[in-house]
């Protein structure tokens, strides 16, 4: 993993083929780009399939979105999620991501925890930075890649 270091502050490029998509189900595929748990903040990117369903989730933090390919909607709400659409999400906000057009290509910037609540607004899981960056690296040793250079502050 690439960590900063204590001299003075250097820019950090990623490339784009520097990191594996990873399978979370379905064909639709995770890439964990950037971990800082001093903020808390965990930026994903996800090339998702039709029918892909996130579990409903309230954020601790706000989510900032942009979609370059495909659709994907908030069942809770009427709009789409297009190519070139921008989606700011506010601390609290409580929604259930499904996936409408394959190869749906979406970058998320995640400040907190994704709280998967049940049908009552139980909370049934917590996905947080740490935990996202353990289960890309997980899926990613399991599918043989060498061990992903995350981003990790």
């Amino acid at each position: 993993m690439r960590t900063t270091g204590t001299g003075p502050p250097e820019a950090v490029h990623v490339g784009a083929d520097e990191l594996p998509f990873v399978e979370i189900g379905g064909g639709s595929k995770l890439k964990v780009v950037h971990v800082d748990t001093g903020q808390g903040l965990w930026i994903v990117e996800n090339i998702l399939q039709a029918g892909y369903v996130v579990p409903t989730h309230r954020h601790t933090g706000p989510v900032f979105a942009y979609t370059s390919r495909g659709a994907w909607r908030y069942r809770e709400y009427e709009y789409v999620n297009r190519a070139g659409s921008y989606l700011f999400e506010p601390a609290g906000s409580l929604h259930t991501l499904e996936c409408i057009e394959d190869d749906t290509h979406v970058w998320f910037q995640v400040h907190g925890a994704n709280l998967n609540v049940d049908a009552d607004g139980n909370v049934e899981s917590i996905f947080d930075g740490p935990g996202v960056l353990e289960t890309y690296l997980t899926l990613a040793e399991a599918e043989g890649h060498p061990r992903p250079d995350v981003l990790v502050v």
